[in-house]
């Protein structure tokens, strides 16, 4: 398993943070390569990307989500990954998101990619592109507000 962490610093406030990556759907917006995210339930997805040319599909659960601290997941079918992201609240309009993600590489171009540093560039431009989504908009797409426990 391959190890990422990475963090941004958004100009919103935590609540507003964390309510639009409670919305899985609109991932594809800010995500490079995700193709759909697809909910099935509160706790279960379905993702379709496409990793260094290759299309991949994986459902995922949530195994702990708590408003405006933590969402946080793992594969259960698919391409193997898991993962948390956090929100901590720097001032009232000031939020800093952090990445932890574990993931397999499968084949050749994954296992050089990550060797080279480039799986990490992707999850730090993610994160750079939710920090332009969100703050362009000022405002979530939506929220959801229940925890998994």
């Amino acid at each position: 398993m391959s190890a990422i962490e990475e963090s941004v610093e958004v100009g919103v406030p935590v609540r507003t943070a964390y309510n639009q990556w409670t919305q899985f759907e609109e991932f594809p917006e800010f995500m490079d390569g995700v193709e759909s995210v697809t909910q099935q339930g509160d706790t279960h997805l379905h993702w379709v990307a496409e990793i260094f040319g290759v299309k991949r599909e994986w459902d995922a659960e949530i195994t702990e989500q708590i408003p405006d601290e933590r969402v946080a997941w793992c594969s259960t079918e698919g391409a193997k990954n898991a993962g948390v992201v956090t929100f901590h609240r720097l001032g009232d309009n000031k939020t800093k998101v952090m990445l932890q993600l574990e993931m397999d590489p499968e084949g050749f171009a994954e296992q050089a990619g990550d060797k080279l540093g480039i799986l990490k560039s992707k999850a730090s431009g993610d994160l750079k592109r939710f920090k332009d989504f969100i703050e362009s908009r000022g405002v979530e797409t939506g929220a959801w507000r229940g925890e998994v426990k």
